[in-house]
């Protein structure tokens, strides 16, 4: 993980980690620079560490910092969305697409036995069959994380 910051205040300042609150600005990018998600234009979002809203990695990656710290980590496939998996990129018969106009990079949402959704993209197709990838579209990709830390509070251990 590598790591570029700017900091400011003092260094007893409350710091992110377990039983923590944190209100910060992020921003998601790619290894090219293109943007995923950011909330720079928008409300900073709020969370609670540990409650699912990130990704354990990217928890990981902003421990120790502290409000008013701004700082670009590099997050490995590992530490966010993984590595894709073979074993999700299904070969379906055609006759399963009748009536759909069928692109590469087309998103497809499929209903799994317990009626959850389940996006696959269209990798390939022919006359026969369809290719559709259900990994996650930033599996194996290493992101850049932006963070401008805001705040960071207690909060007492559930």
């Amino acid at each position: 993980m590598t790591e570029q910051s700017s900091t400011q205040g003092s260094s007893d300042e409350l710091r992110i980690g377990q039983n923590t609150q944190v209100t910060l600005h992020f921003a998601l990018r790619l290894e090219n620079g293109d943007t995923v998600d950011s909330t720079f234009e928008k409300a900073p979002a709020t969370f609670k560490v540990g409650d699912g809203n990130l990704l354990p990695g990217f928890e990981m990656a902003i421990f120790g910092f502290k409000a008013g710290d701004r700082k670009t980590v590099e997050i490995l496939p590992e530490n966010a969305f993984g590595q894709p998996n073979p074993q999700n990129v299904q070969i379906m018969p055609r006759s399963q697409f009748v009536g759909m106009e069928l692109s590469e990079g087309l998103l497809v949402i499929f209903n799994d036995a317990a009626n959850t959704e389940l996006p696959g993209v269209v990798k390939a197709f022919d006359d026969e069959q369809v290719t559709i990838d259900f990994n996650h579209p930033l599996a194996g990709k290493t992101l850049s994380f932006e963070v401008e830390i805001f705040e960071v509070k207690a909060i007492l251990a559930s």
